[in-house]
């Protein structure tokens, strides 16, 4: 455990508390924790979980833009949440796992990764789930809550004590989280 990773783990909170209080400054949260992390992994040998992170640089910019910006068909009005049809997660999760296996058998054979099918199903679940939450999607909770499952095995093997708390506290958050967004969102259909 280093300072940059207690730093990381500070930003990273402050991002999901933020995100689930739906406040725009989480995504600056996410951008700094995110640059932390890209480097601690790659360092690591978490290569997918670094890329995961760049991704994530990315994203918190796109985040912050589509939240502020995002409901173009009214002015002065943010974002609302949306929901996607089971059938349609469904076809998502099929696809998703078929794109893992894929980059994981990659990864696994033709890379030094550890851990290369699970850290490459976590990121690929992760960039989408990080999309649909760009997009204020209700269901992006419901995959964090496995993402971040299966994410703290992988940190506590590779010796990242302090992260494997906390994806515990994410897993948690990320209940909490659905259930108040879901709350708003049937609040928005009547």
């Amino acid at each position: 455990m280093t300072s940059w990773e207690m730093l990381a783990v500070f930003l990273s909170i402050t991002y999901l508390v933020l995100a689930i209080k739906q406040n725009l400054w989480c995504w600056a949260a996410a951008f700094f924790s995110t640059l932390i992390y890209s480097i601690l992994f790659f360092d690591a040998s978490l290569l997918m979980d670094s890329f995961l992170n760049i991704f994530y640089l990315i994203m918190a910019l796109y985040g912050w833009y589509s939240w502020k910006f995002g409901n173009i068909t009214q002015i002065e009005k943010e974002l609302e949440i949306s929901s996607y049809s089971f059938s349609k997660n469904i076809k998502i999760i099929l696809s998703l796992t078929i794109i893992s296996l894929c980059l994981g058998y990659y990864m696994a054979n033709y890379t030094r990764a550890d851990y290369a099918y699970l850290d490459t199903f976590t990121t690929v679940f992760a960039v989408f789930a990080t999309y649909m939450l760009t997009k204020k999607v209700l269901e992006n909770w419901l995959y964090w809550v496995v993402i971040d499952a299966v994410s703290i095995y992988i940190y506590i093997h590779k010796g990242f004590y302090l992260t494997a708390v906390l994806f515990s506290i994410y897993t948690i958050l990320a209940i909490i989280a659905f259930k108040q967004w879901k709350k708003e969102y049937i609040s928005f259909d009547y």
